[in-house]
C-alpha cells in the first residue's frame, strides 16, 4: 500500500478502512524557502546580538587584543565609530568594559564619573541615542590593581558586602551617565537587588538589569582577561560557579529574578548551558 492510498483509507484488498490513520507529512512545511521562512520557530537576527567593547584610557590608536583577532581596545573616538557602525547594522546593543590607566584597591575609576567607562557611556549614548541598547559592565575587577571583582579583606579574602556597597555606587554612576542597562557579572552574593535599589533611591528606575546569574569559573575567560589588562593573580572559584552545579545555577537565576533581575545569562553559554 502506497502511503498515498493509506491517506485515503484504502486497505490492500482496495477497500476503505477505518482503523488506519491520516499520515503525517511534516515534510510539507519544508518544500519551499518561503515556507520555511514563515513557520521558522527559531532565528537568528541582527536585533538579538550585543557587541562588547572595550575603550581604554590614554590611548591615541587602538590597541589590537591578540588573543581575539580583529578586536581592539579603542579609543573614546574610535568606540564611536564602533557604535555607529553597529547601529547601522541592526544590533540589538552593545556592552561597555572600561580599562583605566591607574588601577587601586579603593576603584575609585568605578565610582568616579570621570572614570574611562562612566565617560564611554556618556559619548555613546550621545552618538547612538535609541538606535541601540547600550549597556555597561558592572563589575570590579577592570579597576582592581589585584584583579578580583570586588574589595578584598586585610587577609585577601572578597569582602561580600562592601563589594556590594561598591557596586551600588558604582549603578548610580553609570546611569548618571545615561546607561540603558547595566551588567552586575562579580557574582557576590545579593548583588541584583542592591543595585535595584540604588537605581530606584536615585530615580533611576528605567534603568534595567541583566544579571551574569549562572557564571561558571572557565578557561575560556582569557582572551576577555587580555582584553580588559586584568591585574587578576590566582583564580575566582570563590565567588564563580563550579562548572559541575547545574542546580545551583538555576538557583541563582530564580534568586537575581527575586531580586529585580530583567534579564538573566548563563557565561560561558556555547560550553555551559546544558
Amino acid at each position: 500500500m502506497t502511503l498515498t492510498e493509506r491517506r485515503r483509507g484504502l486497505g490492500d484488498n482496495g477497500c476503505m478502512s477505518d482503523f488506519l490513520p491520516p499520515i503525517v507529512r511534516p515534510r510539507r512545511l519544508r518544500t519551499t524557502p518561503a515556507l520555511r521562512r514563515m513557520v521558522t520557530e527559531t532565528s537568528l537576527e541582527p536585533r538579538q546580538l550585543v557587541l562588547p567593547l572595550f575603550v581604554r584610557e590614554g590611548l591615541d590608536e587602538p590597541r589590537p587584543i591578540s588573543s581575539m583577532p580583529g578586536v581592539v581596545q579603542h579609543t573614546r573616538s574610535t568606540l564611536l565609530k564602533a557604535v555607529a557602525e553597529a547601529a547601522e547594522l541592526g544590533l540589538g546593543g552593545v556592552m561597555l568594559f572600561g580599562i583605566p590607566e591607574e588601577k587601586d584597591a579603593e576603584v575609585s575609576g568605578a565610582i568616579d564619573p570621570a572614570g574611562i567607562l562612566n565617560l564611554a557611556i556618556t559619548d555613546v549614548v550621545a552618538e547612538v541615542g535609541d538606535a541601540l541598547t547600550v549597556m555597561s559592565d558592572l563589575c570590579l575587577d577592570e579597576f582592581t590593581d589585584h584583579g578580583h571583582c570586588g574589595v578584598l579583606t586585610p587577609d585577601g579574602k572578597v569582602d561580600n558586602d562592601r563589594t556590594l556597597a561598591a557596586y551600588a555606587e558604582m549603578a548610580r554612576a553609570q546611569a548618571h551617565a545615561g546607561v540603558d542597562m547595566v551588567g552586575p557579572s562579580g557574582m557576590m552574593d545579593g548583588q541584583v537587588a542592591v543595585i535595584r535599589a540604588a537605581l530606584d533611591a536615585a530615580e533611576h528606575t528605567d534603568v534595567s538589569i541583566l544579571a551574569y546569574s549562572a557564571k561558571y569559573a572557565s578557561a575560556f575567560y582569557g582572551p576577555f582577561r587580555e582584553a580588559v589588562d586584568s591585574s587578576l593573580h590566582g583564580d575566582r572559584r570563590t565567588y564563580q560557579q563550579d562548572p559541575g552545579n547545574a542546580v545551583e545555577g538555576v538557583r541563582e537565576a530564580l534568586l537575581d529574578v527575586a531580586e529585580g533581575a530583567d534579564l538573566v545569562m548563563v557565561k560561558p553559554a556555547l560550553a555551559y548551558l546544558d
